[in-house]
């Protein structure tokens, strides 16, 4: 008992000083100063191309800024970005952590699982008896689906339905459980609300509430956020290049991958510049503004996004 309560999940405090990446172009977020308490809901808003996903990927260890600082669960970024991969979990990103559309639900959660297992299991765990592993790998499945709310039963062939075949929420759920089955305490989930409807959206909002309830710090990224999140955004700047843009909160995109995850193409650039911006503080009432001194451009942003093998 006591053994298993050790392993629960249990959030990261997110914080984050002045953090900045840039790209060959330019900025791809800056100026990103906030903290999240452990247990957090914390939404990324914006535009698409605003620098959203590189700011995600950044702070889970993914991307390398190049100014500022930040620390999740204590470890400094970017000085210790692979232990914090190794406490964080991606859900859909997509060039990054993406479904396989031929693979049936079932075989997504028993690779994820096994591969858990192999890479972070204790020699003790590996040594037990195969009957013991395997009712462990399916305890911690069902755990997982149950966290994201997965009705395996309601899929239209059950688990042996095809990724392909899945509704988008349900796409979701599916990949919020894969990240869940590592028990992380940094959960991060990319396009949120995209192409969802309200009552789909509602739902969504509804399974991160409740694993962040559960103690996992989660990012989200979405073009609106609720306003009961710790709210993060990203602003298309202005055409003046000079031009600088303050707000309640942050933007990002920029890279170093993950070696243990795929490498995939990046989201298409848009046209206009971002604006990195400010952030609020999780801690107080009030909420700290930092200021970008400097414009961001969706070219800075997907330029680093290039580096990490995306584009």
């Amino acid at each position: 008992m006591g053994a298993e309560a050790e392993e629960r999940p249990h959030g990261a405090a997110v914080v984050a000083d002045g953090l900045g990446l840039k790209g060959p172009r330019g900025w791809a977020f800056r100026e990103v100063t906030f903290r999240a308490e452990p247990g957090s809901l914390v939404t990324i808003e914006g535009p698409s191309g605003s620098g959203r996903t590189c700011l995600l990927l950044a702070l889970t260890g993914r991307m390398k800024a190049q100014e500022g600082s930040a620390e999740v669960g204590g470890l400094p970024l970017p000085r210790k970005m692979a232990a914090v991969r190794r406490i964080s979990a991606l859900g859909q990103v997509p060039g990054v952590s993406e479904l396989d559309p031929a693979f049936t639900v079932a075989e997504h959660l028993r690779e994820r699982a096994l591969l858990q297992r192999r890479y972070d299991g204790s020699v003790r765990a590996l040594l037990r008896r195969p009957a013991e592993r395997a009712a462990a790998t399916r305890a911690r499945i069902e755990e997982a689906v149950a966290a994201a709310g997965l009705d395996l039963s309601a899929l239209p062939k059950g688990e042996r339905t095809s990724v392909r075949d899945l509704e988008r929420l349900e796409a979701l759920r599916l990949s919020t459980a894969l990240a869940l089955i590592g028990r992380p305490r940094l959960l991060a989930v990319d396009d949120t609300d995209l192409k969802l409807s309200d009552a789909d959206r509602a739902e969504a909002w509804t399974l991160l509430r409740a694993v962040a309830a559960a103690g996992t710090t989660v990012l989200a990224v979405c073009s609106e956020a609720p306003e009961d999140t710790l709210r993060i955004t990203t602003l298309a700047a202005t055409t003046d290049p000079d031009a600088t843009e303050a707000a309640a909160e942050p933007d990002a995109e920029a890279a170093e991958p993950d070696g243990t995850e795929p490498k995939t193409p990046a989201e298409k650039p848009a046209p206009d510049a971002d604006t990195g911006t400010a952030t609020p503080d999780a801690t107080d009432t009030d909420t700290d503004t930092g200021t970008s001194t400097d414009h961001t451009t969706e070219e800075g942003a997907a330029d680093a996004l290039a580096e990490t093998g995306r584009a």
